[in-house]
């Protein structure tokens, strides 16, 4: 190409590609990280909830091959190939404002449903319930749905289990601090689990939010670019 024009657009495109590579590499490893940190806690939240990062992860994955297909576009100056990487990008930019909408809606029922999750587990409490609530009281450090007293009043054998205790204040004799006064205001834990994990759940929400903006302004670029690239070539060609 004997025009300087095209030919700078190919190599900013080429550059944008790789940027764009490395940052679906990024959004893979933070989707992973999300899903990890949430799925901890996988016995009292939905699907829903683990739903958008793993969107994320695939998202990652595929915007790695995508860059890959408008490297080779732009090397080649193939103007079907970078059209072709021009439409996936819109296709997968649709897909995270779908999956964006789905969650904002999502988000006004999430306290309700951690809730709910929570209260039916109490209530429950056999083997599998009692490991799980082991592990989210002592990791939020934490006690009860909304307080303590959910274990007396909606627990089978009325009794606030030993994860409850403040570490400091555990009896390593008995494992567990059963000297302690009714509801325990002194060893306790007196904070209600749902608000601790609600929080923890939103805060993972604003890292996917965060990302997601930040590939969406990438990616509208990327198609301006590979547009803007497929029609130089087509008239450069024409002349």
């Amino acid at each position: 190409m004997r025009s300087c024009g095209p030919s700078l657009i190919k190599y900013v495109l080429f550059a944008f590609n790789v940027l764009f590579a490395i940052s679906g590499l990024g959004i893979l490893v933070a989707g992973a990280i999300v899903l990890a940190d949430v799925n901890e806690f996988n016995h009292f939240v939905e699907g829903r909830v683990l739903a958008p990062p793993i969107v994320l992860i695939v998202t990652g994955l595929v915007i790695f091959l995508i860059a890959s297909l408008g490297c080779f576009g732009a090397i080649k100056e193939s103007p079907t190939l970078l059209l072709t990487f021009a439409v996936l990008l819109a296709v997968i930019f649709i897909v995270e404002l779908a999956v964006g909408i789905a969650a904002s809606v999502f988000k006004k029922d999430l306290e309700m449903m951690v809730k709910n999750s929570l209260q039916e587990s109490i209530k429950r409490s056999d083997s599998e319930d009692t490991m799980a609530w082991d592990n989210i009281q002592r990791k939020l450090m934490c006690c009860g749905v909304d307080t303590p007293a959910d274990w007396r009043e909606l627990s089978a054998n009325k009794t606030l289990p030993a994860s409850c205790c403040q570490p400091q204040f555990i009896d390593t004799t008995v494992g567990h601090c059963r000297d302690s006064p009714a509801l325990g205001k002194d060893k306790y834990y007196q904070d209600g689990c749902v608000g601790k994990l609600k929080d923890r759940i939103e805060k993972n929400a604003i890292i996917l939010i965060g990302v997601g903006i930040g590939i969406a302004f990438i990616q509208i670029l990327g198609i301006i670019l590979a547009c803007y690239l497929a029609n130089s070539i087509r008239q450069e060609r024409a002349k």
